[in-house]
């Protein structure tokens, strides 16, 4: 798979987990990467590990969910390199709650990190992959985007709107050469999940899987890597769902 030299991407939810492991796959493959989260000290541990590799990155530190704050990520982004090429919509949380205790506000921030932020930031980026001719958009969702689960709902309805917007964007932005892809993973050895359900549920997770394993971080950043290549340029409009076989998903 050829580099990325000359790239520049914006990763959110970069902090940690599979946002960490996106960012510095794109970073060793030669691409400039901004970097966003709230998490302004697992910010500086990702941008100390891409520097420390002897690559570029820019710390952003802000919540997704600000669009003023996106925007000005972006205009510095061109002052700075000129070009906006990759964008990975990384950045969500997650809570395993029945329908009876998501409330309103609740509600509001699942929504407003998924999928405001997922669609301020691509929209940010747009204008410049117009210009360029050339852009890559993937979406983070989810496994249960595409197959349901006992709890979460507000989660999976919000990573199945990032189903929708992969999409819709597909079909507007093919015209210039901008593709947008999906990756719906299936369970991932993240901090997120182990504070959800800690080692030992993840554990018996997994005897669920055919594969008899969750999948670690930088297994779905190659995922990601070849989404955002050269070689990814005629595959728009899809899902990829590592998983392990958990979900099989057919036409």
């Amino acid at each position: 798979m050829t580099g990325l030299a000359g790239r520049v991407a914006i990763v959110t939810g970069a902090a940690s987990g599979m946002g960490r492991a996106h960012a510095l796959r794109l970073a060793a493959l030669g691409a400039a990467v901004a970097l966003q989260d709230i998490d302004e000290v697992g910010l500086g541990e990702t941008a100390g590990a891409i520097a420390a590799d002897g690559g570029t990155a820019v710390a952003c530190g802000f919540d997704i969910a600000d669009v003023a704050a996106i925007d000005r990520m972006a205009q510095s982004l061109m002052g700075r390199f000129g070009r906006i090429d990759i964008v990975v919509n990384n950045a969500g949380i997650g809570i395993d709650r029945p329908i009876e205790a998501i409330d309103a506000a609740a509600f509001d921030r699942m929504i407003g990190i998924h999928v405001k932020g997922s669609f301020f930031c691509a929209r940010a980026a747009v204008p410049a992959m117009k210009a360029q001719r050339w852009g890559r958009i993937v979406n983070i969702s989810s496994r249960w985007a595409q197959a349901g689960h006992t709890l979460a709902s507000d989660y999976i309805a919000a990573k199945a709107a990032l189903l929708g917007l992969t999409k819709a964007w597909a079909k507007e932005l093919a015209p210039w050469g901008i593709t947008v892809n999906a990756i719906a993973p299936g369970g991932v050895w993240s901090r997120m999940v182990l504070e959800t359900l800690g080692a030992e549920g993840v554990r018996r997770e997994e005897l669920e899987v055919p594969l008899g394993r969750w999948a670690q971080p930088e297994e779905i950043a190659s995922s990601l890597a070849f989404l955002a290549s050269e070689e990814a340029g005629f595959i728009t409009g899809q899902v990829i769902s590592p998983n392990g076989g958990k979900t099989v998903v057919g036409f």
